[in-house]
C-alpha cells in the first residue's frame, strides 16, 4: 500500500503562486510516474501533471507554460509549482501515483485551491 499526504493548496490571487506538495509513504520503493489530477466543481476530474521516474513530463493544454512539475525520488515527493493562476484553476488537486510492480494507482486525499479577487 501507498499512502499520499498533500498540502500547499489555499487561496491565492489571480495571478499569484502556490506550491503543492505529496508525499508518499508504505511501499515506495518501486513508484513510477506521479501526477496531479484536479477536479472543478461540477466538472470531472482531469489530468494537470505527470512526471516519470526518469523525469520526463507532460502537461494539459491549459496549464502548460504556467505549471511545473517536479519531483525527489529520494523524498518519494512530487511537488507542483503554480504561477500565472486563473480563476478557472480553481478544483480541488489531487496526488496520484502508480507502482511498477501492481496495477492501478493510489489517491490523495486531494487538496483545495482557489483562486480569486
Amino acid at each position: 500500500q501507498v499512502q499520499l499526504l498533500e498540502s500547499g493548496g489555499g487561496l491565492v490571487q489571480p495571478g499569484g503562486s502556490l506550491r503543492l506538495s505529496c508525499v508518499a509513504s508504505g511501499s515506495v520503493f518501486d513508484i513510477n510516474v506521479m501526477g496531479w489530477y484536479r477536479q472543478a466543481p461540477g466538472k470531472s476530474r482531469e489530468l494537470a501533471a505527470r512526471i516519470t521516474k526518469g523525469g520526463s513530463t507532460n502537461y494539459a493544454d491549459s496549464v502548460k507554460g504556467r505549471f511545473t512539475i517536479s519531483r525527489d525520488n529520494a523524498k518519494s515527493a512530487v511537488y507542483l509549482q503554480m504561477n500565472s493562476l486563473k480563476p478557472e484553476d480553481t478544483a480541488v488537486y489531487y496526488c496520484y501515483v502508480d507502482r511498477r510492480t501492481t496495477p492501478g494507482g493510489y489517491w490523495g486525499q486531494g487538496t483545495q485551491v482557489t483562486v480569486s479577487s
